[in-house]
C-alpha cells in the first residue's frame, strides 16, 4: 500500500479551506484517509498553515510520500 500525505479539499465554492491528509494513494482525493495531520487556509493573509509536527515526522519516518504543495507547507512550518 502506497501512502501519500495530500490535501483533502474541503470549504463552498471561492472558498477552498484544506485538510492535510495521510491517505491510501488509491483513494480519492477528498475520500477515505487514514489520519488527518493538519490544515491550510489559503484565503488569510498570510496563509495559515497548521501541521501536527510530531504526526507528520512519524508518517514520513514511515515512508509517507507527501505531494508537492505539502511539501512546500512541511518547509513552511518547519517540519522539513
Amino acid at each position: 500500500m502506497a501512502v501519500k500525505i495530500r490535501l483533502a479539499r474541503h470549504g463552498s465554492k471561492r472558498a477552498p479551506f484544506y485538510r492535510i491528509v495521510v491517505a491510501d494513494s488509491r483513494s480519492p482525493r477528498d475520500g477515505r484517509f487514514i489520519e488527518r495531520i493538519g490544515s491550510y487556509d489559503p484565503r488569510h493573509q498570510p496563509s495559515k498553515v497548521e501541521v501536527d509536527d510530531e504526526k507528520a515526522r512519524e508518517w514520513l519516518s514511515k515512508g509517507a510520500q507527501p505531494t508537492e504543495q505539502v511539501r512546500n507547507l512541511l518547509r513552511i512550518s518547519g517540519v522539513v
